[in-house]
């Protein structure tokens, strides 16, 4: 075997909050139908590798589910193979870690290659091109980058890199910077190494961009190199960015293009009815999928796959996850409602001006943004401010829930 592609897809998405306590980041819808992981997968199988371990770890069962034999994405093969592997030992402490613990799986593979990929970003990429460079330039490591932002260095490993695209120096999310050129999260090993670097630097919450990364620029000469990718890459990791790249795929002009018919996004599709639209509805720059009934406005939204939203209702720049029922003239604005939600008649969800930051998670919930966990039941003839969270168990006794508020 040349290439075999490890997907990190543990994460707990902690900053995702009430999205990410029944589910992994990776397995968080997206764009109406899809899950993030789905970009992930589509990639390896168009890029030919179709032999894939995924290390799972926070929450899985979704994952598990959504992925099974792989056969969306033509991974249910003869000469193919995807893995779910858990923790089977003890927990994974970091993400080379997660790797390291699964040194006999990828032993008994023996690839020449190791492709290590986040299962939580947005972006389509040929990997085949990323092998090329790798190979050409005998390189033992070579770690896929972006420009970034100066004012989000801090998220990010940052790197420098010489004329030749070797890398020279490299800082784990640095306060400050002279360069902006950010790790991507995606490393194509030579196995030897990566064995060797694994089995040297043995350690609790080992990880690539603390140990691994800067372990090897320090060691091993001219072997490392930044392979610089320019399309659209995005890491919904925030409260914001999930709903800020999801309502930017509404949009006339996308960077990516959901419908380029040269490279799919697969994904396990649900067997529903067409859209329905009603006589009085009216949808505007917004994604309505299969088995949605509509009879209200949808402005610049995403509604997934058997949403209903009743007469009179306006549903603006929101997130509208799967199999929610919005009762009739009801307002629902900046908001995100995750699945199977229930919302009653002549309610307003995300309503006013007031962007009180919420009194228990400022930092998450911050922009105006109202959350309601899955399967929660809002009663109609309720108001409900912004910068909001509502828990299914929560019991709403007002009429008037102010913004920042937490109903639990």
């Amino acid at each position: 075997m040349e290439t075999l592609a490890i997907i990190l897809a543990g994460g707990k998405g902690t900053r995702l909050d009430l999205l990410s306590e029944k589910r992994s980041k990776p397995a968080m819808p997206f764009a109406g139908k899809f899950r993030i992981i789905d970009f992930t997968l589509s990639n390896c199988a168009q890029s030919g590798i179709y032999d894939i371990g995924i290390l799972t770890q926070y929450l899985p069962l979704s994952l598990n589910k959504h992925i099974g034999s792989g056969k969306p994405w033509d991974l249910d093969r003869r000469d193919s193979s995807v893995t779910l592997l858990q923790p089977h030992t003890n927990w994974y402490l970091g993400t080379a870690d997660a790797v390291y613990k699964n040194l006999e799986y990828l032993n008994r593979k023996n690839p020449k290659y190791v492709l290590i990929l986040s299962g939580d970003h947005i972006y389509k990429m040929d990997y085949r091109k990323m092998i090329s460079f790798h190979k050409e330039n005998n390189a033992l490591l070579t770690i896929a980058t972006q420009r970034v932002r100066p004012e989000d260095i801090s998220r990010f490993g940052i790197m420098s890199v010489n004329s030749n695209n070797e890398i020279i120096e490299f800082q784990e999310k640095p306060e400050h910077s002279d360069s902006n050129l950010a790790s991507m999260g995606i490393y194509l090993f030579d196995f030897k190494l990566l064995k060797k670097v694994l089995t040297e630097l043995e350690q609790e919450n080992l990880d690539f961009g603390k140990h691994i990364i800067p372990h090897l620029i320090n060691t091993t000469s001219k072997a490392v190199f930044s392979y610089e990718f320019n399309d659209y890459w995005m890491d919904v990791g925030t409260l914001d960015s999930y709903l800020e790249t999801n309502l930017a795929m509404t949009k006339n002009y996308t960077k990516l293009d959901l419908y380029d018919p040269t490279w799919k996004v697969f994904t396990k599709s649900e067997d529903l009815p067409p859209v329905k639209v009603g006589n009085d509805a009216k949808i505007v720059d917004s994604l309505v999928s299969n088995g949605c009934i509509i009879e209200g406005t949808v402005i610049n939204s995403v509604l997934s796959p058997g949403v209903r939203v009743g007469k009179g209702t306006v549903v603006k720049d929101s997130v509208i996850l799967n199999d929610t029922i919005i009762g009739n003239y009801t307002e629902i604005t900046k908001s995100i409602i995750d699945k199977e939600v229930t919302i009653g008649s002549y309610t307003q969800i995300g309503y006013g001006n007031d962007l009180t930051p919420n009194k228990e998670k400022p930092k998450n919930l911050y922009s105006g943004i109202t959350l309601v966990e899955k399967q929660s039941v809002i009663p109609g003839h309720i108001r409900i401010g912004k910068n909001c969270r509502i828990y299914r168990s929560g019991t709403i006794n007002e009429k008037d829930v102010p913004s920042g508020s937490t109903i639990r």
